[in-house]
């Protein structure tokens, strides 16, 4: 007997479901005997719609779009492409994911933007970033207009008016930095992004007494209150579990639905790139070890994991250290362009390592 077919768009309509949802089931061979004919996918009239476990289902573009709401050194914004192949979350169990080295949240807010997931873990040992993030989440309001009269006040100023300005402003966020507390968090987390829109290159680095020590950069119309974005973040980490502290407190949150992304500070592919000064704290190579062997502990426990790193062979090609800590994953070489470096010779395309348990 001939078995009868429809169309994606007849699909959609019988199922009560988006176009594109239809044609990304059908992709990810999620419908049975799903076939091509010509460029058009045809669907069995008998099939079943395929459950979309809501703990995990694929948010349709017309949802919010969310983005980093920091300019961040080492944003995994150009590696996306690449690393979003590893997300696992359409054809798993997979509900939960755990990223406890954040930074700007490229990743992050990638995924927020796609699946809506049961559990999200986010951690960060830089106390004045987890602030801001709880702050986006929590005080929304008075943050932003807080920004606003930062935007208006600095924007209206001249070149040399707005260097008194910004050091002002990196002064008083040092103050806060060492002397604020629970009340002054709002503030300094607006100053945080202040600082981040308006200071060279966005940068976050402090000195070894830990002050934000990076000097005002040269934007003529610095958007300092990206509003909308700002309001679109507050509510995506409404359900998100912020955390300051280290990478191992994420062990009791990770468990076999768990997807991990490690993004460590990256190990110096040469003696004179080191850029680890995100807080006071140094990441060497012992530290590099101890992260191997906590992904390990996360494999054993069924969670999927990846990691990034810098690619030591870009200055050595005998140099196997991360081919030997993670010996026991799968590791792919992927092409960055590295854009911090005070020698300009050192900038442009360089390798990147994407480790992954699966």
């Amino acid at each position: 007997m001939m078995l009868a077919y429809m169309t994606a768009n007849e699909a959609a309509e019988k199922w009560n479901i988006s176009h594109r949802r239809v044609l990304t089931l059908c992709k990810e061979n999620r419908i049975t005997d799903v076939a091509m004919l010509g460029n058009m996918w045809i669907i069995p009239i008998t099939a079943q719609k395929p459950e979309d476990a809501r703990s995990h289902r694929y948010i349709d573009s017309e949802e919010k779009l969310v983005k980093p709401f920091l300019k961040w050194a080492g944003g995994k914004g150009q590696l996306l492409k690449e690393i979003e192949q590893y997300y696992p979350f359409a054809k798993s169990n997979i509900t939960k994911y755990a990223e406890p080295f954040v930074g700007g949240g490229a990743v992050l807010f990638d995924i927020l933007g796609k699946y809506d997931l049961k559990e999200i873990y986010i951690s960060d040992i830089n106390v004045e970033l987890i602030n801001t993030y709880l702050i986006i989440r929590d005080d929304i309001d008075e943050l932003i207009k807080l920004l606003c009269v930062m935007q208006n006040e600095f924007i209206s100023l001249d070149t040399d008016s707005r260097k008194l300005y910004y050091n002002e402003k990196r002064e008083r966020f040092n103050d806060l930095k060492v002397n604020g507390n629970e009340s002054t968090n709002i503030e300094k987390a607006a100053l945080m992004i202040f600082l981040n829109k308006t200071c060279f290159n966005g940068l976050f680095r402090v000195n070894k007494k830990g002050l934000f020590n990076v000097p005002m950069g040269a934007y003529k119309n610095p958007l300092i209150c990206d509003e909308k974005n700002l309001r679109s973040v507050s509510e995506k980490l409404q359900k998100v579990n912020i955390v300051c502290g280290d990478y191992k407190e994420s062990a009791d949150f990770i468990d076999e639905n768990t997807f991990v992304y490690f993004d460590p500070p990256y190990r110096p592919i040469t003696d004179t790139s080191s850029f680890t000064a995100y807080t006071e704290n140094l990441f060497n190579d012992e530290k590099q070890i101890e992260l191997a062997r906590f992904v390990d502990d996360m494999h054993k426990k069924g969670a999927k994991v990846v990691i990034s790193n810098s690619d030591p062979k870009n200055s050595n090609t005998e140099d196997d250290f991360f081919d030997n800590i993670y010996s026991a994953h799968k590791i792919k070489r992927v092409e960055a362009t590295r854009m911090i470096n005070c020698n300009s010779e050192a900038r442009g395309k360089i390798k990147e390592l994407l480790i992954s348990n699966f």
